[in-house]
Protein backbone atom coordinates (compact mmCIF):
# COMPACT_ATOMS: atom_id res chain seq x y z
CA UNK A 1 0.00 0.00 0.00
CA UNK A 2 2.92 2.30 0.23
CA UNK A 3 3.82 2.34 -2.99
CA UNK A 4 -0.22 3.33 -3.65
CA UNK A 5 0.22 5.88 -1.62
CA UNK A 6 3.30 7.52 -3.04
CA UNK A 7 1.44 7.60 -6.47
CA UNK A 8 -0.95 9.25 -5.38
CA UNK A 9 0.62 11.77 -3.40
CA UNK A 10 2.49 12.08 -6.75
CA UNK A 11 -0.81 12.88 -9.10
CA UNK A 12 -1.79 15.09 -5.93
CA UNK A 13 1.60 17.03 -6.50
CA UNK A 14 0.97 17.48 -10.24
CA UNK A 15 -3.07 18.15 -9.99
CA UNK A 16 -1.30 21.37 -7.89
CA UNK A 17 1.47 22.43 -10.29
CA UNK A 18 -1.02 22.29 -13.20
CA UNK A 19 -3.31 24.64 -10.69
CA UNK A 20 -0.51 27.50 -10.95
CA UNK A 21 -1.66 28.43 -14.23
CA UNK A 22 -4.96 30.55 -15.17
CA UNK A 23 -7.11 28.16 -17.18
CA UNK A 24 -8.83 29.47 -20.00
CA UNK A 25 -11.76 27.69 -21.60
CA UNK A 26 -12.06 27.57 -25.04
CA UNK A 27 -13.87 25.74 -27.89
CA UNK A 28 -12.35 24.94 -31.00
CA UNK A 29 -13.80 27.57 -33.05
CA UNK A 30 -12.74 29.87 -30.01
CA UNK A 31 -9.23 28.62 -30.19
CA UNK A 32 -8.87 28.78 -33.87
CA UNK A 33 -10.07 32.29 -33.86
CA UNK A 34 -7.63 33.20 -31.47
CA UNK A 35 -4.77 31.88 -33.59
CA UNK A 36 -5.62 33.72 -36.63
CA UNK A 37 -5.65 36.91 -34.30
CA UNK A 38 -1.74 36.51 -32.42
CA UNK A 39 -0.29 33.66 -33.68
CA UNK A 40 3.18 34.91 -34.47
CA UNK A 41 3.85 33.32 -37.54
CA UNK A 42 0.45 34.61 -39.17
CA UNK A 43 1.86 38.42 -37.52
CA UNK A 44 4.70 37.69 -39.59
CA UNK A 45 3.09 36.82 -42.76
CA UNK A 46 0.66 40.21 -42.17
CA UNK A 47 3.78 42.17 -41.79
CA UNK A 48 5.12 40.53 -45.36
CA UNK A 49 1.55 41.82 -47.38
CA UNK A 50 1.92 44.71 -45.30
CA UNK A 51 5.93 45.14 -46.75
CA UNK A 52 4.32 44.29 -50.20
CA UNK A 53 1.35 46.89 -50.24
CA UNK A 54 4.09 49.32 -49.73
CA UNK A 55 6.55 47.84 -53.28
CA UNK A 56 3.03 48.43 -55.22
CA UNK A 57 3.03 51.92 -53.67
CA UNK A 58 6.85 52.16 -55.28
CA UNK A 59 6.06 50.53 -58.13
CA UNK A 60 3.35 52.57 -58.97
CA UNK A 61 5.58 55.58 -58.56
CA UNK A 62 7.08 54.95 -62.33
CA UNK A 63 3.75 56.09 -63.53
CA UNK A 64 3.40 59.63 -61.76
CA UNK A 65 5.90 62.76 -62.01
CA UNK A 66 8.77 62.97 -60.08
CA UNK A 67 9.75 66.95 -58.65
CA UNK A 68 13.68 67.35 -58.20
CA UNK A 69 15.78 69.80 -56.75
CA UNK A 70 19.32 70.68 -57.33
CA UNK A 71 22.11 73.14 -56.49
CA UNK A 72 25.54 74.23 -56.51
CA UNK A 73 27.60 76.90 -54.97
CA UNK A 74 31.76 76.84 -56.31
CA UNK A 75 34.31 79.41 -55.73
CA UNK A 76 37.65 79.33 -57.93
CA UNK A 77 40.81 80.52 -56.91
CA UNK A 78 42.40 81.93 -59.35
CA UNK A 79 46.58 81.60 -60.70
CA UNK A 80 46.19 84.23 -62.82
CA UNK A 81 43.98 87.75 -64.17
CA UNK A 82 41.26 86.33 -66.14
CA UNK A 83 37.96 88.10 -66.66
CA UNK A 84 35.70 84.76 -65.62
CA UNK A 85 34.27 85.81 -62.37
CA UNK A 86 35.28 83.47 -59.44
CA UNK A 87 31.77 82.95 -58.45
CA UNK A 88 29.85 79.54 -59.91
CA UNK A 89 26.47 78.69 -58.80
CA UNK A 90 22.90 77.52 -59.96
CA UNK A 91 19.47 76.21 -58.31
CA UNK A 92 16.84 74.39 -59.98
CA UNK A 93 13.57 72.94 -59.35
CA UNK A 94 12.28 70.48 -61.54
CA UNK A 95 9.37 67.92 -62.81
CA UNK A 96 10.53 65.51 -64.22
CA UNK A 97 8.05 62.41 -65.96
CA UNK A 98 9.03 59.12 -67.79
CA UNK A 99 7.84 59.13 -71.40
CA UNK A 100 9.66 55.99 -72.67
CA UNK A 101 10.55 53.13 -70.62
CA UNK A 102 10.08 49.96 -73.31
CA UNK A 103 7.96 48.60 -70.53
CA UNK A 104 10.19 48.73 -67.41
CA UNK A 105 7.75 50.66 -65.04
CA UNK A 106 4.68 48.56 -66.33
CA UNK A 107 6.25 45.46 -65.56
CA UNK A 108 7.76 46.30 -62.48
CA UNK A 109 3.94 47.38 -61.33
CA UNK A 110 2.59 43.95 -62.37
CA UNK A 111 5.46 42.34 -60.53
CA UNK A 112 4.74 44.70 -57.25
CA UNK A 113 0.93 43.95 -57.76
CA UNK A 114 1.98 39.76 -58.15
CA UNK A 115 4.18 39.66 -55.21
CA UNK A 116 0.91 41.33 -53.22
CA UNK A 117 -1.02 38.88 -54.13
CA UNK A 118 1.73 35.86 -53.58
CA UNK A 119 2.21 37.39 -50.37
CA UNK A 120 -1.98 37.26 -49.80
CA UNK A 121 -1.90 33.73 -50.73
CA UNK A 122 1.19 32.54 -48.59
CA UNK A 123 -0.93 34.51 -45.77
CA UNK A 124 -3.87 32.25 -46.28
CA UNK A 125 -2.17 28.94 -46.87
CA UNK A 126 -0.39 30.07 -43.83
CA UNK A 127 -3.70 30.70 -41.92
CA UNK A 128 -5.05 27.00 -43.28
CA UNK A 129 -1.59 25.08 -41.98
CA UNK A 130 -2.04 26.66 -38.20
CA UNK A 131 -5.64 25.76 -38.69
CA UNK A 132 -5.04 22.32 -39.23
CA UNK A 133 -1.99 22.38 -36.88
CA UNK A 134 -4.26 24.24 -34.49
CA UNK A 135 -7.14 21.40 -34.86
CA UNK A 136 -4.37 18.44 -34.54
CA UNK A 137 -3.24 19.81 -30.92
CA UNK A 138 -6.84 20.40 -30.01
CA UNK A 139 -7.52 16.80 -30.19
CA UNK A 140 -4.21 15.29 -29.21
CA UNK A 141 -5.09 17.22 -25.97
CA UNK A 142 -8.35 15.81 -25.96
CA UNK A 143 -7.38 12.87 -26.45
CA UNK A 144 -5.07 12.83 -23.59
CA UNK A 145 -7.31 13.92 -21.31
CA UNK A 146 -9.56 11.10 -22.34
CA UNK A 147 -6.63 8.65 -21.94
CA UNK A 148 -5.92 10.11 -18.21
CA UNK A 149 -9.50 9.14 -17.48
CA UNK A 150 -8.87 5.96 -19.10
CA UNK A 151 -5.98 4.89 -17.02
CA UNK A 152 -6.89 6.58 -13.61
CA UNK A 153 -9.97 4.04 -13.70
CA UNK A 154 -7.64 1.26 -14.30
CA UNK A 155 -5.29 2.36 -11.80
CA UNK A 156 -8.06 2.42 -9.08
CA UNK A 157 -9.69 -1.04 -10.17
CA UNK A 158 -6.19 -2.36 -10.05
CA UNK A 159 -6.03 -1.07 -6.56
CA UNK A 160 -9.51 -2.40 -5.21
CA UNK A 161 -8.13 -5.90 -6.93
CA UNK A 162 -4.99 -5.69 -4.80
CA UNK A 163 -6.94 -4.69 -1.96
CA UNK A 164 -8.70 -7.51 -2.57
CA UNK A 165 -6.63 -10.25 -2.69
CA UNK A 166 -4.91 -9.00 -0.07
CA UNK A 167 -8.07 -9.25 2.18
CA UNK A 168 -8.12 -12.74 0.81
CA UNK A 169 -5.18 -13.63 1.36
CA UNK A 170 -4.84 -12.30 5.30
CA UNK A 171 -8.35 -15.03 6.02
CA UNK A 172 -6.55 -17.82 3.82
CA UNK A 173 -8.54 -18.37 0.61
CA UNK A 174 -5.71 -17.26 -1.87
CA UNK A 175 -2.16 -17.65 -1.58
CA UNK A 176 0.31 -15.42 -1.92
CA UNK A 177 0.53 -15.44 -5.64
CA UNK A 178 -2.43 -14.03 -6.41
CA UNK A 179 -1.45 -10.82 -4.45
CA UNK A 180 1.75 -10.45 -6.26
CA UNK A 181 0.14 -10.79 -9.33
CA UNK A 182 -2.51 -8.16 -8.65
CA UNK A 183 0.63 -6.16 -7.39
CA UNK A 184 2.86 -6.25 -10.80
CA UNK A 185 -0.97 -5.70 -12.85
CA UNK A 186 -1.22 -2.21 -10.76
CA UNK A 187 2.66 -1.54 -10.86
CA UNK A 188 1.96 -2.12 -14.74
CA UNK A 189 -0.30 0.66 -15.40
CA UNK A 190 0.81 2.91 -13.15
CA UNK A 191 3.92 4.18 -15.94
CA UNK A 192 0.67 4.54 -18.77
CA UNK A 193 -0.92 6.85 -16.43
CA UNK A 194 2.19 9.06 -16.14
CA UNK A 195 2.97 9.03 -19.66
CA UNK A 196 -0.59 10.25 -20.38
CA UNK A 197 -0.03 12.88 -18.01
CA UNK A 198 3.05 14.12 -19.84
CA UNK A 199 1.30 13.90 -22.96
CA UNK A 200 -1.23 15.87 -21.57
CA UNK A 201 1.22 18.61 -20.43
CA UNK A 202 3.38 18.67 -23.56
CA UNK A 203 -0.44 19.12 -25.40
CA UNK A 204 -1.18 22.04 -23.32
CA UNK A 205 2.38 23.70 -24.79
CA UNK A 206 1.65 22.55 -28.12
CA UNK A 207 -1.50 24.07 -27.95
CA UNK A 208 -0.32 27.38 -26.29
CA UNK A 209 2.47 28.42 -29.16
CA UNK A 210 -0.25 27.85 -31.89
CA UNK A 211 -2.07 30.48 -30.06
CA UNK A 212 0.67 32.96 -29.67
CA UNK A 213 0.97 32.81 -25.60
CA UNK A 214 4.50 32.73 -24.08
CA UNK A 215 5.43 29.24 -22.94
CA UNK A 216 8.55 30.17 -21.77
CA UNK A 217 7.98 31.99 -18.72
CA UNK A 218 6.12 29.26 -15.92
CA UNK A 219 2.70 30.44 -14.85
CA UNK A 220 2.78 33.55 -16.94
CA UNK A 221 1.09 32.66 -19.83
CA UNK A 222 -3.37 31.43 -19.09
CA UNK A 223 -3.65 27.63 -20.12
CA UNK A 224 -6.16 26.47 -22.78
CA UNK A 225 -8.30 23.96 -21.63
CA UNK A 226 -10.82 22.38 -24.35
CA UNK A 227 -14.70 22.17 -23.23
CA UNK A 228 -16.23 19.52 -24.54
CA UNK A 229 -14.84 15.31 -24.84
CA UNK A 230 -13.63 13.91 -27.93
CA UNK A 231 -16.19 13.14 -29.96
CA UNK A 232 -16.00 11.08 -33.54
CA UNK A 233 -17.12 13.83 -36.68
CA UNK A 234 -18.83 11.52 -39.36
CA UNK A 235 -17.97 12.96 -42.71
CA UNK A 236 -18.11 11.35 -45.68
CA UNK A 237 -15.94 12.89 -48.72
CA UNK A 238 -15.96 12.52 -52.17
CA UNK A 239 -12.24 11.83 -53.46
CA UNK A 240 -12.63 13.04 -56.71
CA UNK A 241 -14.20 16.29 -55.45
CA UNK A 242 -11.74 16.98 -52.68
CA UNK A 243 -9.01 16.43 -55.97
CA UNK A 244 -10.91 19.29 -57.79
CA UNK A 245 -11.50 21.41 -54.71
CA UNK A 246 -7.73 21.01 -54.22
CA UNK A 247 -6.24 21.50 -57.71
CA UNK A 248 -9.07 24.94 -57.46
CA UNK A 249 -8.67 26.71 -54.03
CA UNK A 250 -5.24 25.60 -52.52
CA UNK A 251 -3.38 29.06 -52.50
CA UNK A 252 0.03 26.86 -52.56
CA UNK A 253 -0.72 26.13 -56.39
CA UNK A 254 -2.01 29.95 -57.03
CA UNK A 255 0.89 30.88 -55.39
CA UNK A 256 3.22 28.89 -58.07
CA UNK A 257 1.54 30.24 -60.96
CA UNK A 258 1.92 33.53 -59.48
CA UNK A 259 5.98 32.64 -59.76
CA UNK A 260 6.08 32.07 -63.31
CA UNK A 261 3.82 35.26 -63.97
CA UNK A 262 6.40 36.88 -61.68
CA UNK A 263 9.36 35.60 -63.93
CA UNK A 264 7.54 36.70 -67.20
CA UNK A 265 6.99 40.18 -66.26
CA UNK A 266 10.44 40.31 -65.40
CA UNK A 267 12.12 39.31 -68.77
CA UNK A 268 9.91 42.41 -69.96
CA UNK A 269 11.88 44.39 -66.93
CA UNK A 270 14.83 42.66 -68.28
CA UNK A 271 14.50 43.38 -72.27
CA UNK A 272 13.95 47.01 -71.78
CA UNK A 273 17.47 47.91 -71.00
CA UNK A 274 18.07 47.17 -74.71
CA UNK A 275 16.13 50.02 -75.67
CA UNK A 276 15.93 54.13 -75.58
CA UNK A 277 14.53 55.61 -72.54
CA UNK A 278 13.25 59.16 -72.74
CA UNK A 279 11.79 61.57 -69.92
CA UNK A 280 10.54 64.98 -70.08
CA UNK A 281 11.11 67.65 -67.59
CA UNK A 282 10.28 71.24 -66.96
CA UNK A 283 11.26 73.75 -63.97
CA UNK A 284 12.77 76.60 -62.97
CA UNK A 285 16.46 77.21 -62.95
CA UNK A 286 18.47 80.42 -61.32
CA UNK A 287 22.36 80.37 -62.27
CA UNK A 288 25.26 82.64 -62.85
CA UNK A 289 27.20 84.03 -65.66
CA UNK A 290 30.72 83.27 -65.12
CA UNK A 291 31.81 85.57 -68.09
CA UNK A 292 30.65 89.75 -67.80
CA UNK A 293 30.79 89.88 -71.99
CA UNK A 294 27.59 87.18 -72.04
CA UNK A 295 25.64 88.87 -69.32
CA UNK A 296 24.87 89.57 -65.71
CA UNK A 297 25.94 87.76 -63.08
CA UNK A 298 22.58 86.35 -61.71
CA UNK A 299 20.28 84.56 -64.32
CA UNK A 300 16.88 82.94 -63.90
CA UNK A 301 14.06 81.54 -66.00
CA UNK A 302 12.20 78.70 -67.13
CA UNK A 303 13.68 75.73 -68.19
CA UNK A 304 11.93 73.15 -70.77
CA UNK A 305 13.73 69.57 -72.24
CA UNK A 306 13.82 65.65 -73.00
CA UNK A 307 16.59 63.35 -71.06
CA UNK A 308 17.23 60.41 -73.24
CA UNK A 309 19.69 57.73 -72.69
CA UNK A 310 20.08 54.57 -74.54
CA UNK A 311 22.62 51.40 -73.62
CA UNK A 312 24.46 50.07 -76.87
CA UNK A 313 26.74 47.90 -75.61
CA UNK A 314 26.39 46.75 -71.51
CA UNK A 315 28.95 44.14 -72.10
CA UNK A 316 26.11 41.48 -72.47
CA UNK A 317 25.04 42.16 -68.83
CA UNK A 318 21.16 41.92 -69.74
CA UNK A 319 21.40 39.06 -71.64
CA UNK A 320 22.94 37.44 -68.97
CA UNK A 321 20.23 38.92 -66.84
CA UNK A 322 17.61 37.38 -69.35
CA UNK A 323 19.13 34.15 -69.41
CA UNK A 324 18.91 33.73 -65.46
CA UNK A 325 14.97 34.98 -65.59
CA UNK A 326 14.21 32.50 -68.11
CA UNK A 327 16.25 29.88 -66.15
CA UNK A 328 14.19 31.37 -63.12
CA UNK A 329 10.92 30.96 -65.11
CA UNK A 330 11.58 27.49 -66.01
CA UNK A 331 12.11 26.45 -62.34
CA UNK A 332 8.75 27.78 -61.45
CA UNK A 333 6.70 25.95 -63.92
CA UNK A 334 8.61 22.86 -62.73
CA UNK A 335 7.56 24.35 -59.18
CA UNK A 336 3.96 24.55 -60.24
CA UNK A 337 3.69 20.95 -61.38
CA UNK A 338 5.67 19.74 -58.22
CA UNK A 339 3.38 21.53 -56.16
CA UNK A 340 0.25 20.56 -57.88
CA UNK A 341 1.35 16.62 -57.68
CA UNK A 342 2.24 17.11 -53.32
CA UNK A 343 -1.40 18.71 -53.16
CA UNK A 344 -3.09 15.26 -54.86
CA UNK A 345 -1.07 13.52 -52.54
CA UNK A 346 -1.69 15.02 -49.41
CA UNK A 347 -5.54 14.79 -50.11
CA UNK A 348 -5.03 10.95 -50.82
CA UNK A 349 -2.95 10.32 -48.11
CA UNK A 350 -5.34 12.14 -45.64
CA UNK A 351 -8.53 10.52 -47.28
CA UNK A 352 -6.85 7.15 -47.14
CA UNK A 353 -5.67 7.35 -43.40
CA UNK A 354 -9.81 8.40 -42.64
CA UNK A 355 -10.88 5.47 -44.62
CA UNK A 356 -8.11 3.72 -42.21
CA UNK A 357 -9.11 5.13 -39.17
CA UNK A 358 -13.18 4.59 -39.53
CA UNK A 359 -12.28 0.79 -40.14
CA UNK A 360 -10.30 0.39 -37.07
CA UNK A 361 -13.09 2.42 -34.86
CA UNK A 362 -15.61 0.03 -36.71
CA UNK A 363 -13.90 -2.65 -35.84
CA UNK A 364 -12.83 -1.87 -31.87
CA UNK A 365 -16.49 -0.80 -31.04
CA UNK A 366 -17.41 -4.32 -31.59
CA UNK A 367 -14.25 -5.62 -30.04
CA UNK A 368 -14.86 -3.40 -26.95
CA UNK A 369 -18.22 -5.03 -26.32
CA UNK A 370 -16.32 -8.26 -26.73
CA UNK A 371 -13.34 -7.19 -24.39
CA UNK A 372 -16.39 -6.30 -21.45
CA UNK A 373 -18.41 -9.51 -21.94
CA UNK A 374 -15.19 -11.63 -21.86
CA UNK A 375 -14.44 -10.03 -18.34
CA UNK A 376 -17.54 -11.20 -17.09
CA UNK A 377 -17.07 -14.35 -18.49
CA UNK A 378 -13.31 -14.96 -17.40
CA UNK A 379 -14.77 -13.37 -13.40
CA UNK A 380 -17.74 -16.51 -13.51
CA UNK A 381 -15.34 -18.90 -14.45
CA UNK A 382 -13.51 -17.66 -11.56
CA UNK A 383 -15.71 -18.05 -9.44
CA UNK A 384 -16.46 -21.39 -10.35
CA UNK A 385 -13.26 -22.63 -10.04
CA UNK A 386 -13.03 -23.29 -13.85
CA UNK A 387 -10.64 -20.13 -14.46
CA UNK A 388 -7.20 -18.78 -13.13
CA UNK A 389 -6.85 -14.74 -11.34
CA UNK A 390 -4.30 -14.58 -14.74
CA UNK A 391 -7.39 -15.08 -16.84
CA UNK A 392 -9.40 -12.13 -15.15
CA UNK A 393 -6.37 -9.45 -14.97
CA UNK A 394 -5.73 -10.09 -18.36
CA UNK A 395 -9.11 -9.58 -19.48
CA UNK A 396 -9.10 -6.57 -18.02
CA UNK A 397 -6.06 -5.27 -19.71
CA UNK A 398 -7.88 -6.20 -22.77
CA UNK A 399 -10.67 -3.85 -22.16
CA UNK A 400 -8.62 -1.21 -21.49
CA UNK A 401 -6.38 -1.64 -24.40
CA UNK A 402 -9.13 -2.14 -26.81
CA UNK A 403 -11.08 1.09 -25.08
CA UNK A 404 -8.04 2.75 -25.85
CA UNK A 405 -7.68 2.09 -29.04
CA UNK A 406 -11.23 3.17 -29.71
CA UNK A 407 -9.84 7.04 -28.62
CA UNK A 408 -6.81 6.85 -30.43
CA UNK A 409 -9.25 5.74 -33.82
CA UNK A 410 -11.59 8.63 -33.26
CA UNK A 411 -8.52 11.06 -32.53
CA UNK A 412 -7.36 9.41 -35.95
CA UNK A 413 -10.11 10.31 -37.59
CA UNK A 414 -10.79 14.02 -36.64
CA UNK A 415 -6.64 14.43 -37.31
CA UNK A 416 -7.09 12.79 -41.53
CA UNK A 417 -10.57 14.69 -41.16
CA UNK A 418 -8.23 18.27 -40.81
CA UNK A 419 -5.34 16.97 -42.72
CA UNK A 420 -8.42 17.08 -45.64
CA UNK A 421 -9.30 20.25 -44.80
CA UNK A 422 -6.08 21.65 -45.26
CA UNK A 423 -5.36 19.91 -48.60
CA UNK A 424 -8.75 20.88 -49.83
CA UNK A 425 -8.68 24.91 -48.45
CA UNK A 426 -12.07 23.97 -46.87
CA UNK A 427 -13.59 23.76 -43.51
CA UNK A 428 -13.81 20.30 -42.19
CA UNK A 429 -17.89 21.04 -41.79
CA UNK A 430 -17.83 21.78 -45.57
CA UNK A 431 -16.37 18.08 -46.51
CA UNK A 432 -19.15 15.66 -47.12
CA UNK A 433 -22.20 15.35 -45.35
CA UNK A 434 -23.23 14.12 -41.15
CA UNK A 435 -24.91 11.05 -40.64
CA UNK A 436 -28.48 11.91 -39.04
CA UNK A 437 -29.61 9.37 -36.73
CA UNK A 438 -33.94 9.72 -37.26
CA UNK A 439 -34.52 7.28 -34.68
CA UNK A 440 -34.36 6.87 -31.04
CA UNK A 441 -32.57 3.36 -31.61
CA UNK A 442 -30.63 4.83 -34.09
CA UNK A 443 -29.28 7.92 -31.97
CA UNK A 444 -28.62 5.33 -28.69
CA UNK A 445 -26.66 3.25 -31.21
CA UNK A 446 -24.81 6.33 -32.50
CA UNK A 447 -24.33 7.18 -28.79
CA UNK A 448 -22.70 4.03 -28.01
CA UNK A 449 -20.36 4.03 -31.03
CA UNK A 450 -19.02 7.52 -30.39
CA UNK A 451 -18.73 7.40 -26.59
CA UNK A 452 -15.29 8.02 -25.22
CA UNK A 453 -15.43 4.59 -23.15
CA UNK A 454 -14.06 3.84 -19.87
CA UNK A 455 -12.77 0.63 -18.23
CA UNK A 456 -15.87 -1.30 -16.17
CA UNK A 457 -16.07 0.23 -11.99
CA UNK A 458 -14.75 -2.73 -11.03
CA UNK A 459 -13.29 -6.46 -11.93
CA UNK A 460 -16.90 -7.87 -11.95
CA UNK A 461 -18.70 -5.15 -13.67
CA UNK A 462 -19.17 -4.85 -17.83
Amino acid sequence: MSRVLRFALLLAYAGALQLNAATLNLSIDEALALAKKQNRDILIARKQLEAARGGVIEARAGYLPSVVSSGLLRQRERQEESRLRGEDYNASLRVVQNVYTAGAVKGRLAIARLLEEKRNLELAALVDRVGMDLRVAYYDLLLNRAKIDVRLQSVRVMQEELQAQQERFVAGTVGELNVRRADVALANEQPELIDAQARLQNSYLRLNELCGFDTTTAGAAPRIEPTGALQYQPRHPDLTECLAYASLSRPEIKSREIDVEIENQQLIVDRSELRPRVDAFTGYEVYSERDPEVGSAFNHGYVVGLNASWHIFDGFATRGRMQATRARRDAAAQALESARLQVESEVRSAFLDMQQADRVLQSETQNVQNASESLEMTRGNLAAGLGTQLDVLQAAADVTRTRTTRLSAIYLHNVALARLAKATAREPRELGFAQKMPTAADAAQQAQMFDVARPPASLGSR
